[in-house]
Parts: structure tokens; C-alpha cells; sequence
């Protein structure tokens, strides 16, 4: 007779096996005295198997990944899941209810781990992250996207000298990667310490509902739930063409202050000399060329018009040889994750279904 399963212990509930809860974890109140909490939900099945955090809205403006978490809750593959999903929508609940990529401290959430119990309240909520719910996963996806103004075209960064966190690279299902080292205080550097494999997908930008990325981002966190065990592979299933890896980028900074005018869109292929960009004065009478230095793919780009001298403008990776591979998996990938005129928000992906 196969053993049962134990509760799933997490913020001080108990969740029995072939359950799925809500949970509240507080946080350091605000000044006005009232509770603040991260609200997770955990689905436990009765099967033994991974446990995966998926995260989003670290940066509290950053919202992209709140729908991708809730789609997935809503995903009716888990019926099958083995293992357990924590999965939590808003991570920084107070940039969140600001439209604020960071705290009210002025700190970076990201730049924070492992935090403390007694530090500031970036610090603070940090700490408590870590200890509630990074400590009792196996694997963790954490969902962003560009800064205000800023997009960025669908791609993993992780680091790809891990063996876990490459083959869950390799099996989400985006046409690029960027092998990105560890950055100190980062959520990735602090779950590394800890033997937690943790991949970020970047798509978007912030404060927008993009549905092409969120759809993406969807079906990349089913892919490598399949990959590492928590959920079957089936035969209707398509194998997914791993991503074409970069190991440098770099940024485009503007010439001189001015009106910024783009000539490329994000994801496209340039190359050595094209021109990407003029910028000019209001009175028209200068126009400088944006130029790049070298071949590769647009992962991100500035949307706001109004340049000063040195602002980011392009984020080039470089592929090298590889450049027209990558050109052909982003256009296969937008055809397959391009919605319809008549899709809901909801889409094909939003089956209620029981947990086993």
C-alpha cells in the first residue's frame, strides 16, 4: 500500500495532499497599522513529485506575470500533477498597489535576498520570501518583463552552468536564451545558494497586458513542469525547438539628447552598419544615425521617444553564426503564439479542473 503523502506546511496551514489553498503570508504592516500579505495558493497533490514556485511581479509594476499566474492555477493539466505548485501572483504587494517597480524604501526587491528579519522593509519582505516559500521548493520560475518604456522580446536568462536550470531552459520553449551570470542579491543568486535551480523569463513591459507573451509564458511554465516530472508528457504534446543561447549582449546608448525614431521593431535580426534608430532635435535642424556595431537580435528596446545622450536605447545578443537560426525560431514562434481578434483573456488554457 503506498504510503500517504504529508501535509504541505507553509505560513503555518497544513494542506493536505489533493488540496488546493489559498494562503496568506504577512509581511511588515504598513504605517497606517494595517496587514500587508503575500497571498499564495499551493496545489498539493497526492503524488509525490517537485516542488515549483512560479513567481511574478517582483517588481511591483511588472505585471505580465500576474496573469501568467493565474492562467496556469486555472490550467486543466494539473488534474495530473504530481508534486507540488506554489504559486504566487504578486510578490511585492506595495509597488504592486503603487504601479512601482520597487518598495516604498526606494530598494530593489531584486538586488535584496536573502533580506532580514530585521532590516528594512525591502529587507524585510526579502527574508520572509525566502524563508516561507523559496526553502521548501525544488525548482522556481520567476516572471518579469522591461522596465517602464522598455520591452523586452520573450527569452530565459539563467544561469546555464546549471544543469537543472539548463534542461529547464532548453524545455520552455521561447527561441532565446541569455546564459546571464548571477548578480549579487538577486533572487536566482540567493536560490542558488540554497541548490534551488531558478530560470526568469523576461517578455513585455511594464504595466501592460501583452497577450502574445503571457500565452508564451503560459505554456513555457507547463513545458518544464512536463520536463522535470510534475506533469505528463503526451503524445499530442509538440516537442518545442530549444532556445538559441547567447552568452554576450549589449546595450545601444543614444548619441546625443533628442527625438528618438526607431526603424526597427523587437525581435528583429540586424546587422554590422545597419541603421537602427535617428535622432534628431525638435527644430529639425540635426539628425544623428543610431548604428550597430555588430550583428544580432533586438531582445529589447526603449518605447519612449524622448532621448537624452546616453539613454539605453537597443539591447543587441549576439549570436554570431547563428543569427539566421534565431531569425527563423522568432518567426515560428510568433505564428504559433500570435492570438486570434476573438481571443478572451482567458483562452484555450482556462479548464478548471480537480486536483489528484
Amino acid at each position: 500500500m503506498a504510503q500517504k503523502r504529508p501535509d504541505f506546511v507553509i505560513g503555518g496551514e497544513s494542506i493536505p495532499p489533493g488540496e488546493r489553498r489559498a494562503v496568506d503570508i504577512r509581511v511588515a504592516p504598513m504605517y497606517t497599522h494595517d496587514d500587508l500579505s503575500i497571498t499564495l495558493q499551493v496545489v498539493h497533490s497526492k503524488r509525490p513529485g517537485p516542488t515549483l514556485f512560479i513567481s511574478g511581479a517582483i517588481h511591483g509594476d511588472e505585471i505580465n506575470g500576474v496573469e501568467i499566474v493565474r492562467r496556469v492555477l486555472r490550467h486543466k493539466s494539473l488534474a495530473n500533477l504530481r508534486g507540488t505548485l506554489i504559486a504566487i501572483p504578486i510578490v511585492n504587494v506595495y509597488g504592486f498597489l503603487n504601479h512601482a517597480r520597487y518598495l516604498p524604501d526606494g530598494r530593489d526587491l531584486n538586488r535584496s535576498f536573502p533580506g532580514s528579519a530585521k532590516g528594512s522593509l525591502t529587507g524585510r519582505v526579502a527574508h520572509t520570501f525566502v524563508k516561507e516559500i523559496v526553502s521548501k521548493a525544488t525548482h522556481g520560475i520567476d516572471l518579469h518583463t522591461g522596465a517602464r518604456h522598455r520591452s523586452n522580446y520573450p527569452q530565459i536568462r539563467a544561469d546555464l552552468d546549471d544543469p537543472a536550470a539548463l534542461e529547464m531552459t532548453q524545455a520552455f520553449g521561447v527561441p532565446l536564451a541569455i546564459d546571464a551570470k548571477i548578480r549579487d542579491g538577486s533572487l536566482r543568486e540567493c536560490a542558488g545558494d540554497m541548490n534551488i535551480p531558478v530560470i526568469l523569463y523576461e517578455a513585455g513591459e511594464a504595466l501592460r497586458f501583452e497577450e502574445m507573451y503571457i500565452r508564451a509564458g503560459v505554456r513555457g511554465v507547463v513545458n518544464v513542469m512536463r520536463s522535470i516530472g510534475m506533469l505528463r508528457k503526451s503524445r499530442a504534446t509538440k516537442a518545442t525547438a530549444p532556445p538559441i543561447i547567447s552568452q554576450q549582449t549589449h546595450w545601444l546608448r543614444a548619441p546625443e539628447s533628442g527625438i528618438l525614431r526607431t526603424l526597427v521593431p523587437l525581435g528583429a535580426k540586424v546587422v554590422r552598419g545597419q541603421v537602427l534608430a535617428l535622432v534628431a532635435d525638435p527644430l529639425g535642424g540635426t539628425e544623428t544615425e543610431l548604428v550597430a556595431p555588430d550583428a544580432g537580435m533586438v531582445i529589447g528596446r526603449t518605447n519612449l521617444p524622448l532621448v537624452y545622450e546616453g539613454d539605453a536605447t537597443f539591447h543587441i545578443a549576439q549570436y554570431g553564426r547563428k543569427v539566421t537560426a534565431v531569425e527563423r525560431q522568432i518567426e515560428q514562434f510568433q505564428e504559433e503564439h500570435q492570438p486570434e481578434d476573438s481571443a478572451l483573456a482567458v483562452g484555450e488554457d482556462a479548464s478548471e479542473a480537480p486536483i489528484t
